[in-house]
């Protein structure tokens, strides 16, 4: 379980690599009861508070986000280390997703994630196209397949 309630430096700057050095992530929804897991291409502010990633509008993903803002975000390094499962580490980030909505907080988004993925930037700005913002709440690390730190930025989950 979980050992650490506060922010170790150490685990913030493992938690910090993994998600620079890794492009994509499977989100996790939910509706009608059911899990769904998508892969999306991410970007992430510099705090580590927020991360931002691109969904057409005409899909169940955004119909899940628009239903129930609650998400899981996974990133790991696996494809890293094929021979050897124990140097695998992934990350769990909690919070809930939010559509960014037109203005200036959606051009700085935006730039973000084109910066990160450059041959997203005709889709992202393409008007069948919506961006979604996930304010993070925790971060569950592990690392060995068995050691978890956490990382809890809120209480609101």
């Amino acid at each position: 379980m979980p050992d650490e309630p506060g922010p170790n430096p150490a685990v913030i700057e493992s938690i910090q690599a993994l998600v620079h050095n890794e492009p994509f992530a499977v989100l996790c929804t939910q509706g009608g009861g059911r899990p769904y897991g998508s892969l999306i291409a991410f970007a992430f502010s510099e705090d580590l508070r927020s991360f931002v990633f691109a969904t057409p509008m005409a899909t169940r993903k955004y119909r899940l986000l628009s239903e129930c803002d609650h998400v899981a975000l996974l990133v790991d390094d696996r494809s890293r280390f094929p021979d050897d499962a124990m140097k695998v580490s992934a990350v769990t980030v909690t919070g809930r997703a939010s559509q960014v909505e037109p203005g200036a907080d959606l051009e700085r988004w935006a730039e973000l994630l084109t910066a990160r993925h450059p041959y997203l930037e005709s889709f992202v700005q393409a008007p069948s196209t919506a961006l979604f913002r996930v304010d993070v709440a925790r971060y569950l690390h592990v690392t060995r397949f068995q050691e978890v730190h956490e990382w809890r930025l809120t209480s609101d989950e």
